[in-house]
């Protein structure tokens, strides 16, 4: 075989390695841009929902909403979060009849309690950062159940003292362990409008005087 013909030949061959990488690349960043605005989208589209179908919620997503809550950050990876998984319809109605602010509670199929462990903590001046690993937890679980096609509303409940000792009492919590939310989670009977929360005027660039960018 001519000189010519086998550089033609090799020459072909690595424009096809090309063509292959490209097409590769491509949709790899084509993926990255999907993902990308499909985290975003999750962030801009979630809304508290209040209203309940009676329909369980399958053990898999409750696990995958977990998974994603012990995903967050945590101050020194302490990771003091605890859960407490409600399903009995029982609880669910007495923390809706305990609770003004937790009506919806009853018609949910389930509730998650997000709780900080006050033994798994920092110390000292450090306690504290639990409330902030907790809340993290809750945003991601909150995320996860609108991604997975549920909806769900964060309640409050630490740092009123009379809510974190009403409900420690009907869930048998023991003293180190402060609960700070409860979560009632379902798929969704309402389809409320996300609220546009963008301010540019809360912003403040370098120190808080700046206010350009």
């Amino acid at each position: 075989m001519k000189t010519s013909q086998i550089l033609n030949i090799l020459l072909a061959v690595a424009l096809v390695i090309l063509s292959i990488k490209i097409v590769i690349d491509s949709k790899d960043n084509a993926d990255n841009v999907v993902h990308e605005e499909g985290a975003i989208e999750t962030i801009m589209t979630r809304t508290s929902i209040r209203d309940f179908q009676d329909k369980p919620v399958e053990e898999e997503k409750v696990e995958s909403m977990l998974r994603a809550a012990m995903a967050a950050p945590t101050a020194v990876n302490k990771q003091p979060w605890r859960f407490i998984v409600i399903k009995e319809k029982k609880t669910l109605k007495a923390i809706s009849e305990n609770f003004n602010s937790m009506k919806m509670a009853e018609k949910a199929p389930l509730a998650i309690v997000v709780c900080g462990d006050l033994k798994a903590a920092l110390d000292g001046e450090g306690t504290d950062y639990w409330v902030q690993d907790a809340s993290a937890a809750t945003e991601n679980l909150l995320l996860a159940a609108h991604s997975l096609g549920l909806g769900a509303v964060w309640c409050g409940i630490y740092p009123i003292k009379q809510r974190v000792g009403l409900l420690k009492e009907m869930l048998d919590i023991p003293d180190d362990i402060i609960p700070l939310n409860v979560i009632p989670i379902g798929y969704p009977a309402e389809t409320p409008e996300p609220k546009d929360k963008w301010n540019p005027s809360k912003i403040h660039y370098e120190k808080w005087t700046g206010t350009e960018n």
